[in-house]
């Protein structure tokens, strides 16, 4: 038997919980996400009283859009943590970013400057939701060739892919790992995005689940989407996230 078979025939409650979120939108006023500290320490109250210990959040970086900067990110980062200091209030909150796979990002990597990174050298990125990037495969080979590790945003959100599973596959194959938002679980964005996380997940094909919270409406849906049998089977899944702990 191995030991994914063995994992699975665990009882719910036997399973661990997901104690790190991956990907959300949670410092204030910088992209799509919180608007302000209030904002971000509404979510974060959430995300405790979820059981979770910690959470990595990726602002949006795009080209023509949202400009952040690692010195952006990181001062608005510093003063949330601040707030959350002066508050009492135990929790950890790291950031990354969600890197747009765009021009400006070809560019930013073919001249080899720095990525935020969370973990072991694990990149976020998303394309575009309804047409496919010609700069995938060159994006891909430039991140592994730095060391880096790329990891698709979503990827059960791109109807591009809807066609054929084997475009996931082919990706896949690349060395690109995928992170599924938990909310497709429940049809929360589509019944194609719930469709496609659900073969994701039963062709074990998910290496990370993320809220993609961007405000207190996400942190609802969470608490239905707990509750679905696919969750459940997330959690007696690969998924690397308490990993990053």
């Amino acid at each position: 038997m191995s030991f994914l078979n063995l994992f699975s025939k665990q009882k719910p409650a036997d399973l661990p919980p997901l104690l790190v979120d991956m990907h959300s939108h949670v410092l204030p006023g910088i992209d799509d996400g919180a608007g302000n500290l209030d904002d971000s320490l509404q979510i974060i109250e959430e995300f405790i009283a979820l059981g979770y210990k910690k959470i990595i959040t990726t602002p949006h970086i795009m080209g023509d859009f949202f400009k952040n900067t690692p010195e952006i990110i990181n001062s608005k980062l510093a003063e949330l943590r601040a707030v959350l200091q002066k508050q009492k209030i135990e929790f950890e909150v790291e950031a990354a970013a969600e890197y747009y796979l765009d021009e400006w990002f070809m560019s930013h990597i073919q001249k080899e400057k720095p990525l935020l990174t969370f973990g072991d050298r694990y990149v976020l990125f998303e394309t575009s939701y309804i047409n496919e990037s010609a700069y995938l495969t060159e994006a891909v080979f430039h991140l592994r060739s730095m060391e880096y590790r790329p990891v698709l945003a979503h990827p059960e959100r791109y109807t591009y892919l809807y066609q054929d599973f084997k475009k996931f596959k082919e990706i896949y194959d690349k060395g690109v790992l995928f992170q599924v938002n938990l909310n497709s679980f429940s049809g929360y964005y589509s019944e194609g995005a719930k469709k496609f996380a659900i073969k994701l997940l039963e062709n074990n094909m998910i290496d990370f689940a993320g809220s993609d919270c961007h405000g207190a409406r996400h942190m609802q849906a969470l608490k239905k989407t707990r509750q679905t049998k696919e969750y459940q089977k997330l959690l007696a899944s690969k998924i690397l996230n308490n990993t990053l702990l």
